[in-house]
Order: C-alpha cells, then sequence, then structure tokens
C-alpha cells in the first residue's frame, strides 16, 4: 500500500520529477566553478573535477561521502564560520548532525531523515550542498546578472518565383505596384492621359455592335479550367516572426496555465493535506515506539558494553593464548629433533655393518702386527749378527799385543 501511494503521489508531482536532481547538480556544479573549487579545494584533495552527476548517481558510496563532508566544510568556511574538515575516523552521525545544524542556521528546512545523506549521494545531499553554496556566493559578494541575448541578424528570405503557384502576398505586391505605377505616370505625365482619353474615345467608336459569341466547346473549356485550377491554387504562408501570431500564441499559453493552474492547485492542496496528516501520524507514532522500546535501547546498551569487556578478555586471553602456542611450537621442534636422534641412535645399535668393519679392521691389525714381528724379528736378528760380529772382532783385537795402556783402557771400556 505505502509503494502504491507513493508511486500516485510521484505521478501527482510529474514524471519529470525524478530528473529533478539531475538539473540541481547541474546548477550546484557552475556554482562551485564560480567559486574556483578546482584551485582551493579539488588540488588541495587530490581528486578530479566532479562530474555533472556525481552526487545524482551512486557510484562509490565511501568516496562520495567523504566528498560530500568535505565539500559541506569547504562551503561553511566560505561563509565565514569555523568548521573543520572531517577526518576518516570521525563519527559520520556527528559530522551530520553539524552540518545540518549549519544548514539549519541559513534558514533552510532540514526535514528529512539524517540517515539520507550517510550514502554520500541523492537529492538530499545536493539540497544540502546546493544551499550552503549560495551561501558561500552572497558571502562572496557574488551577484547574479540579467542574461544577455545575442542579437540575431535577420537574414533575407529568398523568394523562388515559380510559374505555376502564386502566393497572395505576391499578387498584392504586383497589384500594388502596379497601382503606383499608374498613379505616378496619371499623376506626372499629362500628355498620356491625353493619349489615354483619346485611346479610349478610338477603342468606344471601334465596339462591335453585335453581342461577341464564343465560339469555344464548353465541354472543352471545363476539361482546360479542370486543368489548370490546381495550378491556380493561392497558398498563404504563415510567418513565425509576425508579432500578431506570437500575441494568438501567448494567450493560447496562457489560458492553458490558467487551466492547468486550477486543476493543479486543487491536487496540490489535497496532497498537501495528506503530506501533512502522514507526516503528522508518523511523529506519533515515532514517539510511541521510542517510548515502547526505551527499555529494550537501555538493555542494548548494556548488552553492547558487556560485549566490550568480553571482548577485552578475549583479547587478553588470545594473547596468553599466542604465548603458549609459541611456547608449544618450540617443545614440539625439540622433541622431534630429540626423537630423530633417536631414531638415528637405534637404526646404528640395529645396524650390524659397524661390526663387520670393526672385524676388518682387527684383521687388518694382525696381519700388521704379524707384519711388524716379521719385521722385529728381521731387526732382531740382523742387530744379533751385528753383535756376533762385533764381539768376535773384539776378541781378535783382544788377541793382538797391547801396545800402550791408553789403547787398553780404551778396549776396556
Amino acid at each position: 500500500m505505502g509503494e502504491e501511494k507513493g508511486r500516485d503521489e510521484g505521478n501527482e508531482a510529474g514524471p519529470g520529477q525524478m530528473y529533478q536532481p539531475y538539473i540541481i547538480m547541474e546548477d550546484l556544479l557552475d556554482k562551485l566553478k564560480l567559486l574556483n573549487y578546482e584551485e582551493e579545494f579539488l588540488k588541495e584533495l587530490g581528486f578530479k573535477p566532479l562530474s555533472r552527476h556525481y552526487f545524482a548517481i551512486a557510484t562509490n558510496p565511501g568516496e562520495q561521502f567523504y566528498m560530500f563532508t568535505s565539500l559541506s566544510a569547504w562551503l561553511i568556511s566560505l561563509s565565514g564560520k569555523q568548521f573543520d574538515r572531517p577526518q576518516e575516523y570521525d563519527d559520520p552521525n556527528a559530522t551530520i548532525a553539524n552540518i545540518l545544524a549549519e544548514v539549519r542556521q541559513l534558514g533552510a528546512a532540514t526535514d528529512f531523515p539524517p540517515n539520507k545523506l550517510k550514502t554520500g549521494h541523492g537529492e538530499y545531499c545536493i539540497y544540502v550542498l546546493d544551499k550552503l553554496a549560495d551561501e558561500a556566493l552572497k558571502k562572496s559578494g557574488f551577484k547574479w546578472g540579467k542574461p544577455l541575448y545575442p542579437e540575431e541578424e535577420t537574414e533575407e528570405e529568398s523568394t523562388v518565383d515559380d510559374d505555376v503557384e502564386l502566393t497572395l502576398d505576391k499578387v498584392d505586391d504586383e497589384i500594388a505596384e502596379e497601382e503606383d505605377i499608374e498613379e505616378e505616370e496619371s499623376f506626372l505625365d499629362l500628355e498620356g492621359l491625353r493619349n489615354l482619353q483619346t485611346n479610349k474615345e478610338t477603342a468606344e467608336s471601334s465596339r462591335p455592335e453585335e453581342i461577341m459569341e464564343s465560339s469555344v466547346d464548353a465541354n472543352e473549356w471545363r476539361l482546360e479550367v479542370e486543368r489548370v485550377t490546381p495550378s491556380l491554387k493561392v497558398h498563404i504562408r504563415t510567418d513565425n516572426k509576425d508579432w500578431r501570431t506570437h500575441v494568438d500564441q501567448m494567450h493560447l499559453h496562457k489560458d492553458g496555465i490558467e487551466t492547468a493552474l486550477s486543476e493543479t492547485k486543487g491536487y496540490l492542496d489535497k496532497l498537501h493535506k495528506e503530506i501533512t496528516r502522514t507526516l503528522e501520524k508518523i511523529g506519533s507514532r515515532e514517539k510511541y515506539i521510542n517510548n515502547q522500546l526505551e527499555h529494550l535501547l537501555q538493555d542494548f546498551r548494556g548488552t553492547q558494553d558487556g560485549l566490550a569487556e568480553v571482548k577485552e578478555q578475549y583479547r587478553q586471553a588470545s594473547g596468553g593464548v599466542t604465548e603458549r602456542t609459541r611456547q608449544l611450537a618450540e617443545v614440539t621442534e625439540e622433541l622431534e629433533r630429540i626423537k630423530q636422534e633417536m631414531e638415528e641412535r637405534g637404526s646404528s645399535m640395529t645396524d650390524g655393518s659397524p661390526l663387520v668393519k670393526i672385524k676388518q679392521a682387527l684383521q687388518r691389525l694382525k696381519n700388521e702386527v704379524i707384519q711388524m714381528d716379521v719385521r722385529v724379528g728381521v731387526v732382531e736378528q740382523n742387530l744379533l749378527q751385528a753383535k756376533l760380529k762385533d764381539k768376535t772382532n773384539m776378541q781378535r783385537d783382544m788377541n793382538k799385543p797391547i801396545g800402550n795402556a791408553n789403547d787398553y783402557d780404551y778396549l776396556k771400556g
């Protein structure tokens, strides 16, 4: 029912009402250009110039809301008031409330929900910016002047002579020219008048006494008339530049406007009464709902506070869990390393290859010992033979005669 009612109201307002925001947006863009917003506002933010329908069409709600609040703050500052530019982490509800408070001080009506401005586009955003731009232009001393229309040069209309069709104006002009010529000649040329009078008398004297009868067949004459009649039509061309035509059109439009105004006024009065009655109902229902939901809102706020506390406890517990998880990872890594070492030792204990290597090493040692014993035996044999040889030589030397005491001491030693 609500959608059908809104649709009916839109039809009463007119089919062009839905395109009204686009027109206001174009006017707003012209006002911003007059305020030199490209150099003084957009250059600082680093944005491109706005399109003709930037706030009329939804493109990027976050960017559009930031542009709306920033542009509103800039226009309010141009109006001579101190207004801080909104930041990224500011509360959007508080920002919208501050902007609407400034708009109310200008005397503009703000009887629409503030949530309509959170989207950053739509007719309400354009309405707020348009009012702020008007105030900024007023403070800057700008005044709208009367439009200057260029003078249109009247072009000479070229007339094409047609041997078949004749216009009523052309016929009248030719007749007037012939009459003027005749009057001038009759007024200036007296001799011609005398000759004309003489010619008339001669013509009267030469008139036939009998009645002239036509020898043309009536049927042939009728056929010739039917053939020539379409070519003898007189076409009257209406001139759009004639002031009489304009006056007639003005009277016609005036009558139409008065008729439509009388009908439209009744519809508008009826619509105004319905809207007023609907707004009163909405206001009363809103108050009733607020009274009924007051305790629920208090419970909701208490629940939100409890949720914030639980979130804080969860954050602290999450920090402890993170630390313990890191310690568990370190212990797990150490355990894996010890398991790997135990597996390596177990595999080395069950493996017989080291024992085989030891046996092979012992066998090599035995072989080397045998070889060493053989070499020691050889060396001992050589040493024994050397000693025996030395003893034999010593006995031979002892059997020789002693030369002196020194030699004896030497041999004894």
